[in-house]
């Protein structure tokens, strides 16, 4: 009777911690998607997919999700800034055509303080 009760017991921990691993790599193969939503990625879908693909292939692609999930940044992007010498920018381009708007919000401010007065 009493060898009976441990052999439930132990087919019993046996299925507890079988589901607990499944889910566990289920949640591990999740990670890179998890990070491409919080960052707003803008493949995101693709990540998701593509951790599905790597749940089957025994996660072989898994590493390159995850660099693929952190490469892209909210507010600063893919962080690889595009050729500016072509197009006559760089930092110097930027902080003429940053003086360049404030004499035109200054000059518009002129404008807008003169109707005020006529009117």
């Amino acid at each position: 009777m009493e060898g009976r009760i441990l052999d439930y017991l132990a087919l019993t921990m046996l299925i507890v911690v079988s589901i607990t691993f499944v889910y566990a790599i289920i949640y591990i193969h999740d990670i890179p998607y998890e990070m491409a939503k919080k960052r707003h990625h803008p493949h995101q879908d693709a990540i998701h997919t593509a951790g599905w693909v790597s749940l089957f292939l025994l996660h072989t692609i898994w590493p390159f999700l995850w660099i693929w999930a952190t490469l892209y940044k909210p507010g600063v992007g893919w962080g690889i800034a595009p050729d500016q010498t072509a197009a006559g920018g760089g930092p110097s381009g930027q902080a003429g055509e940053i003086k360049a708007l404030e004499e035109r919000v200054r000059a518009l401010e002129i404008k807008m303080k003169e109707q005020r007065v006529e009117g």
